[in-house]
């Protein structure tokens, strides 16, 4: 139950794009094309042996699509490989990978065949996620592992930068604790297979368990493959009663619980959009526009 929040159009969150540095290079994360990130290394007896790179946030689509190419292997070979790992998942996740398939550099054995790769990254998880640190984390803050996956997921999706993560997180808290839906756009773009910043209203109308503007609390699962630190930021955020954040220009995400002081930051978003001539947000929203 909603407890005297503003009009759910002047709740609109964040959504950022995301540039993640690995290797020697930088790799846009979309959805569009899961590009594996292939590194050639020293091998035995002076060949050369290869890795698969997971970037941090990219979905199980993305990594299905990579383990694919990576073992040139015909599309939705590693999708299909999936129930011979679903046994190392935790029954919270009744079979589904999501946020389980930990983002890292993974050797490929020679004739690998995917569900080793996809076990080796749920093992991964596994092993990072149940240590105790993580799992201490989570039962402070009353929520099981697979909970705090789920919410290291949108705050994954939703920081703008790392510094964020840990105020990314303590909105989530505090909007469950008050009984305010979500209302990330980063769902509804999961829902919708995604990763546009162009949430439009018809959008968040869509019927859809993922659409936490029309759901109350959290996704039914991960929307992407956390790493470390939105894991950390997840079970352990910074003391704040922030309700409310946008990005109103690349490194300066401004957090509020004043729903006034939001809008003031909404409309200097705006009006950086008029002078530089990208996307603007209409009054009352608070989300970071993709340019046009």
């Amino acid at each position: 139950m909603q407890t005297n929040t503003p009009p759910r159009r002047a709740m609109r969150l964040t959504r950022r794009g995301r540039i993640v540095l690995v290797a020697t290079g930088a790799v846009l994360v979309g959805t569009a094309v899961a590009v594996p990130l292939l590194i050639l290394g020293p091998g035995n007896g002076g060949g050369r042996t290869a890795t698969l790179v997971i970037p941090e946030g990219w979905r199980a689509s993305q990594v299905y699509a990579a383990v694919d190419k990576a073992l040139a292997l015909p599309a939705g070979s590693a999708k299909k490989s999936v129930a011979k790992v679903a046994t190392k998942l935790p029954d919270d996740a009744r079979g589904n990978p999501e946020g389980y398939l930990f983002p890292a550099t993974y050797p490929l054995p020679w004739k690998a065949k995917p569900e080793q790769l996809l076990a080796r990254m749920v093992d991964t998880a596994n092993e990072k996620f149940n240590g105790a640190p993580i799992a201490a984390g989570a039962q402070r803050n009353a929520m099981n592992v697979y909970q705090a996956v789920t919410i290291a997921s949108i705050v994954q999706a939703e920081a703008d930068t790392a510094a964020d993560m840990g105020k990314v997180a303590r909105v989530v808290f505090n909007r469950l604790e008050r009984g305010m839906p979500l209302q990330m756009d980063s769902t509804v773009n999961y829902a919708l297979g995604r990763s546009t910043l162009r949430t439009t209203e018809s959008d968040t109308r869509i019927d859809n368990p993922y659409n936490t503007y029309q759901r109350m609390g959290l996704p039914p699962t991960p929307i992407a493959n956390p790493g470390e630190e939105a894991m950390r930021a997840a079970v352990n955020p910074p003391a704040g009663d922030w309700l409310y954040f946008v990005t109103v220009r690349p490194g300066d995400t401004r957090f509020t619980a004043d729903y006034a002081e939001h809008q003031r930051n909404v409309a200097e978003f705006n009006a950086q959009g008029k002078s530089t001539g990208t996307a603007t947000v209409p009054q009352g929203r608070g989300e970071l526009r993709d340019q046009p």
